[in-house]
């Protein structure tokens, strides 16, 4: 087999462990932990079903596609709880050792497209990357809200800790975040949220 093509399925088998990886987020109905490979899925599905609502015109599939292969990093580099703010300080220095040694599998053009990837969607600056951490961020939300805000109350977390995670979906979808508001007001409401 030649060595490109090798690179290529060690990677695509490597990265079977993100389906390992447990978020503190629950699947709707209250079922069990989702695992970040189902996140990622469900985000890249998100962002095509709602593209329409981006602020600014996309290339959805690179919104896909930063959707699909961000959370990899999370297999050497563990997942960091949104609200958690002592992993908070270290999940950069962890994600971009895992970022370099996960993607260094790949393929040399390869791995350069990976990288610039992940790190278009960490600085959030292109309206690809802000819609696709619009989906980041509304995912796990409309999971939440879902469970009744099972995970927000079990970890005790506050509304304005929510709406501080959720500050940088208005700039890539103006619409959604008037979705997220209204899911984080009914929230505290229900007492789900601190206010």
């Amino acid at each position: 087999m030649e060595e490109r093509l090798q690179k290529q399925l060690e990677f695509a088998l490597e990265i079977d462990k993100e389906k390992s990886i447990f978020r503190q987020t629950h699947l709707s109905g209250h079922g069990r932990n989702e695992n970040d490979a189902e996140h990622a899925w469900h985000m890249a599905v998100m962002a095509y079903l709602l593209k329409e609502y981006a602020n600014e015109k996309i290339d959805i599939t690179r919104v896909m596609i930063m959707c699909l292969i961000h959370d990899i990093v999370e297999i050497e580099a563990g997942d960091t709880y949104a609200y958690d703010t002592e992993e908070k300080k270290t999940q950069k220095a962890r994600e971009d050792a895992a970022k370099e040694k996960l993607y260094s599998m790949l393929p040399e053009d390869q791995k350069e497209e990976f990288i610039s990837l992940f790190d278009e969607f960490e600085e959030c600056q292109t309206a690809e990357a802000k819609f696709a951490r619009a989906m980041d961020n509304l995912q796990p939300l409309i999971l939440n809200n879902s469970n009744n805000g099972a995970d927000w109350h079990s970890h005790q977390v506050s509304a304005e800790q929510v709406y501080g995670r959720q500050a940088r979906t208005k700039e890539g979808s103006e619409k959604l975040y008037e979705v997220t508001d209204n899911i984080i007001q009914e929230n505290i409401r229900k007492g789900n949220l601190k206010a």
